[in-house]
C-alpha cells in the first residue's frame, strides 16, 4: 500500500511503521483529523533542528492542506509520571488522514524528514477527532 515511501524512510520514521499507516488509514472517514505531536528534542541542538524541519516541511503541509493550529514549549508538568514531560505541543489539522499520508509519502517531505529525525529523540503522534 505504501510503496511510494522509501522502505529505508520507513524503517527510520519516529514510532510510525507500515502497519501503523495501513491501521492509520482503515479509521479514515474523509474528515478532518487534529494530530497531537508531543515531542522530545535531542539535547545537542534538537530543537534548533526541528525549527529547521519546520521551515521545510510547511510548504508540503501546506499544499497537501495541512495547517498547525497550535504549537508551545512544554513546561513543568502540573500532574505527570516521570518521563511524561515534552519539551514542545503541537496540534496540527489535516483535511483527512489520506492527506496526512500523502504528505509523508511526498518527494519535497522527504527532504525535510532527516532534519526531523535528527531533531528527535522521541515523539508521539495521536489522532484526534471532534467530542460528540
Amino acid at each position: 500500500m505504501f510503496t511510494d515511501i522509501p522502505k529505508e524512510r520507513l524503517k527510520s520514521m519516529i514510532t510510525i511503521t507500515p502497519s501503523d499507516l495501513e491501521r492509520f488509514l482503515r479509521d479514515d472517514d474523509g474528515k478532518p483529523v487534529v494530530m497531537l505531536n508531543l515531542l522530545r528534542f535531542r539535547p545537542d541542538g534538537g530543537r534548533e533542528r526541528y525549527f529547521e524541519y519546520i521551515a521545510l516541511a510547511r510548504p508540503v503541509l501546506a499544499r497537501h492542506g495541512g495547517e498547525i493550529l497550535y504549537a508551545g514549549d512544554g513546561e513543568t508538568p502540573l500532574a505527570a509520571e516521570s518521563g511524561q514531560s515534552w519539551d514542545c505541543v503541537a496540534l496540527v489539522r489535516y483535511p483527512s488522514r489520506r492527506a496526512f499520508t500523502d504528505m509523508i509519502a511526498d518527494p519535497e517531505y522527504h527532504r525535510a524528514d532527516p532534519v526531523r529525525l535528527s531533531a528527535l529523540s522521541e515523539a508521539v503522534l495521536q489522532p484526534t477527532h471532534p467530542l460528540g
